[in-house]
């Protein structure tokens, strides 16, 4: 069996950084190296291996006060990095403003502003990316729309209006009736996975291409070619969710409804499409599902690990076997590039690599 609790280290985070508020993965780096957000804006690089650390910049969101919990989703601060560590985001889940950070100058390169409307169900929907050799940001603008920016400059990489219909009564073309939420990009970096639902209220999981959407149909992430749905789940989204590897998803949860999910995982091939009933719109190709997962969900390019409220479980995708458990540890964040598992609680960070 694989895991186990003898492997966890605990070490105390730097006392400069002062209370934690999160932490995102540098990818690119094999070394543990964590972008720390503080709660007072402080942005710091932290390579915990040798325990270094860095101011590289501060963050102004504002802190939307006041706000009522929906479905006891309360608003959080959230830290999103470039893979290189070269820009930070920092945004308000579950509410609606938020800014990116140039970490090489210290500046502000786009204030974001997701213009509301049921914002209080879902993450603030942010993803960074590469295209053309450059830094970009996918980011929601309306509940029904996401934008791709250039990192650095802040320039709008996918303008567009809706057209006009002649009939003033009839849904223009390319109109989106779905609330875009958590947003995560392939292992690969060329498909984008959006866990997003729509009225009345059902989570519709769907998968679109990036290059296509930035370089070619801006209308991609509406109803391009590309977007294929994955499965539709009555009341349910905002749960554990991951890509395997560069086509395969596992989603959690088994059942179609809220009131009957059960624990499991679902896995999808995002490469094979079949056709929905009713409507027939592209849906990719369940491939297996199965009891057991729960909770947050990260992934290696080759395990499923699931992580509850008390322990970390390693799954083989392809069979549905539990593989081993890590018991007592429940990390909320993983570092592809160190393959390193981190839990933060109360001024401790509690360390597994697989």
């Amino acid at each position: 069996m694989i895991g186990s609790s003898d492997a966890i280290s605990e070490i105390s985070t730097p006392p400069r950084l002062g209370a934690v508020a999160d932490l995102a993965p540098v990818r690119d780096h094999n070394r543990p190296v964590w972008l720390v957000l503080s709660e007072d804006g402080t942005l710091s690089r932290w390579d915990v291996a040798v325990g270094s650390h860095e101011t590289v910049g501060v963050t102004t969101v504002p802190a939307e006060p006041d706000r009522e919990p929906w479905n006891g989703r309360l608003l959080r601060r959230r830290l999103h990095v470039s893979h290189d560590g070269m820009f930070a985001a920092v945004v308000n889940d579950y509410g609606r403003f938020g800014e990116v950070v140039d970490l090489r100058t210290g500046e502000v390169t786009l204030f974001l502003d997701n213009q509301g409307d049921e914002e209080e169900t879902v993450p603030f929907s942010l993803e960074f990316a590469r295209s053309r050799g450059r830094c970009v940001v996918i980011h929601r603008t309306d509940w029904n729309r996401l934008d791709v920016s250039d990192a650095q400059t802040g320039v709008l990489l996918t303008d567009r209006s809706l057209p006009t219909p002649a009939d003033a009564e009839a849904v223009p073309e390319h109109y989106l009736d779905y609330f875009h939420s958590a947003l995560y990009v392939s292992p690969d970096g060329k498909r984008i996975l959006d866990d997003g639902w729509i009225w009345h209220p059902i989570g519709i999981p769907a998968v679109w291409d990036l290059d296509q959407w930035i370089e070619g149909n801006v209308w991609e992430s509406e109803d391009g070619p590309s977007r294929v749905g994955l499965c539709d789940r009555a009341d349910y989204w905002d749960h554990g969710m991951t890509w395997i590897d560069s086509t395969r998803v596992a989603v959690e949860g088994l059942g179609d409804h809220d009131v009957a999910m059960r624990p499991g995982a679902r896995i999808f091939d995002t490469s094979r499409t079949g056709r929905s009933e009713p409507p027939r719109r592209p849906t990719a190709v369940e491939l297996l599902a199965f009891e057991g997962p729960t909770g947050r969900f990260f992934s290696d390019g080759t395990h499923l690990f699931s992580c509850g409220d008390t322990d970390l479980s390693i799954w083989a995708p392809a069979e549905g076997k539990l593989l081993g458990t890590v018991p007592g540890f429940s990390p909320a964040h993983y570092h592809p590039g160190a393959q390193q598992f981190l839990q933060l609680a109360d001024g401790v960070v509690r360390l597994w690599t697989a």
